[in-house]
């Protein structure tokens, strides 16, 4: 366990090898999908380029990245405001049960508060049987949603190796 305090930045282009390696590492943990590197690397350096699609946000602890998330933005015309999509959730395997991800989610929500009323809420998606991340979610307070996620994903879209 580090005993180092953990610090949240703005995650900058030069974490973009590093974000793809969490991001293919989580969709091998949580789904058994394996991810395309270069396609993901890709994604990350667009977000970079042009910020109206999201923003990533790193955990620090002493000089290691420890932790990630990235904010994406849904526009809500009922609320006239977004509400901010919490994504690509990942923890260094060394790190986790250690308070990275609540630091992150505070950090963010502490963000969206100070947006005032341009920003209506915070949301997320898990997977199914992933309860440990459930757990952390409700424990931060968040509650499960009366939605249900539906997709159809385009057969030409790269990225995800079935």
């Amino acid at each position: 366990m580090n005993d180092a305090p953990i610090r949240i930045r703005d995650a900058r282009a030069e974490d973009t090898a590093l974000l793809a390696g969490y991001a293919v590492a989580m969709a091998w943990e949580t789904e058994r999908k394996r991810l395309q590197p270069g396609v993901v690397s890709a994604g990350i350096a667009t977000v970079f380029a042009e910020p109206r699609r999201g923003r990533y946000f790193v955990a620090e602890q002493g000089a290691d990245v420890v932790g990630t998330l990235m904010l994406t933005y849904e526009w809500s015309d009922w609320r006239c405001a977004d509400w901010w999509w919490i994504q690509s959730v990942y923890v260094a395997p060394a790190a986790r049960r250690q308070g990275v991800f609540r630091a992150l989610y505070r950090h963010v929500a502490a963000a969206a508060a100070a947006q005032g009323e341009a920003v209506c809420g915070l949301r997320l998606y898990v997977e199914h049987d992933n309860h440990a991340a459930q757990a952390t979610y409700a424990g931060l307070g968040m509650q499960r949603s009366h939605y249900h996620l539906y997709e159809f994903a385009l057969p030409w879209v790269a990225g995800v190796i079935e």
